[in-house]
């Protein structure tokens, strides 16, 4: 019997992380290789190794770290293979995943709750709403895993028993912005000590939240982020790629995608990620849903000596036309989870020659990459990009034309 036909051997890891065997069994925290015994325990393969971290498989975060290299690799490849394989298609050149780093994440959503006399901050468990009270973390960038004992001190004292509250903690410009949700202050004493705790631990800004929307506690200066040289002022909550590194690679496929066009569109757009990387030789369009965030960039933009127009629209309700789009030479585009369907169906009827697609999600990205494919498009280049380290998501930066 050949290694491929035994039954029991682990070949694959599917989409949400199981290990498949030779005969289509699903068995969770399996690695390529691993075989399974008579009694149905686990025999580690070549490409099972040590998870780093002591909360693995209570810990929600990071379901792949008993995967080697080679083999989280393979399956970040295999993620937007698939998916581009479930709608007919291939690329004419599928590059190798570029993968950050451990303790590279930059922002962090977590949850804190008292619960008798236990106080925990962390992630939530693998497939429930329990908290893991965070003691190690392997992706975090150590200034925000530096924050969490200070933090879940203070917290302790002024938590709610059974009220959850949900921390959201960013690394900017200037420093760490941490944003309390489902928190309010009690009177002038706890707003004092949120600006003690904000000082003494060298905090860019502190806010709370108590369900009308965020309260800036603690700003010595205006809030800021770069990008490409230029700063960029950074309202609550807003949008970043979870690692810096891999925003290079996200920013360096773009311009190979967009290359020389002259007058370019960039539908999403967020902060400028990529309309702030474009030369200054180049026009660009921006066009944003979430009106801080699009405000942000406008003023950036009218300080800087870029040729940048900004609007502030919902691409989901107002794609841009047929027409709107014939006017530009190439369409950036990075969409939430959901993709872009709406936009999409605009752009298949276009005449745009270059279109570079972002994606953090291989499905919907599958699905839009049909329909241009369909309308004549051709898929050149698609780049996966492993900023969730460990986890199942990767993020796609893609090459469509004409």
């Amino acid at each position: 019997m050949t290694a491929t036909a035994d039954p029991d051997l682990i070949i694959r890891v599917a989409a949400k992380g199981d290990g498949v065997t030779a005969d289509g069994r699903h068995i969770a925290f399996s690695a390529p290789l691993d075989r399974l015994n008579d009694e149905g325990g686990l025999i580690k393969g070549p490409h099972h190794v040590e998870p780093p971290c002591q909360h693995f498989q209570s810990c929600g975060g990071c379901s792949l770290q008993h995967l080697d290299d080679e083999s989280y690799t393979r399956f970040l490849t295999e993620r937007v293979a698939y998916a581009l394989e479930g709608q007919g298609l291939e690329a004419e050149l599928l590059h190798p995943p570029q993968v950050s780093k451990p303790k590279t994440r930059i922002r962090a959503s977590l949850r804190a709750a008292k619960l008798g006399d236990q106080f925990k901050l962390g992630f939530s468990g693998a497939g429930s709403h329990r908290i893991v009270d965070l003691q190690q973390c392997e992706i975090m960038a150590p200034q925000l895993f530096a924050l969490l004992a200070p933090l879940r001190a203070f917290l302790k004292k002024a938590s709610r028993r059974k009220h959850d509250m949900n921390i959201e903690m960013t690394l900017v410009d200037q420093g760490i912005d941490l944003l309390i949700s489902n928190y309010e202050p009690e009177g002038l004493e706890q707003r004092e000590a949120l600006s003690a705790f904000a000082k003494a631990n060298g905090l860019a800004r502190l806010s709370v939240d108590g369900g009308y929307g965020p309260e800036t506690q603690w700003e010595p200066e205006p809030l800021t982020v770069t990008f490409s040289g230029t700063a960029v002022s950074f309202p609550h909550s807003a949008f970043l790629q979870p690692t810096r590194d891999g925003q290079q690679v996200l920013v360096a496929a773009m311009l190979e995608a967009v290359g020389d066009a002259r007058l370019v569109a960039d539908l999403f757009a967020g902060l400028g990620t990529f309309t702030l990387a474009l030369g200054e030789d180049q026009k660009v369009y921006a066009a944003e849903g979430a009106r801080d965030t699009i405000g942000a960039l406008k003023m950036a933009a009218n300080h800087s000596t870029r040729q940048i127009f900004c609007e502030h629209r919902d691409l989901f309700r107002r794609p841009l036309s047929v027409e709107e789009l014939n006017r530009f030479d190439a369409v950036i585009l990075d969409p939430p989870r959901a993709g872009a369907r709406e936009q999409i169906l605009q752009l298949a009827q276009s005449d745009v020659d270059k279109i570079c697609y972002i994606s953090c999600n291989p499905a919907s990205f599958a699905r839009d990459a049909k329909q241009l494919c369909d309308a004549g498009y051709k898929l050149r280049q698609v780049w996966p990009v492993g900023q969730f380290l460990w986890s199942t998501h990767v993020e796609i930066v893609s090459s469509f034309s004409r």
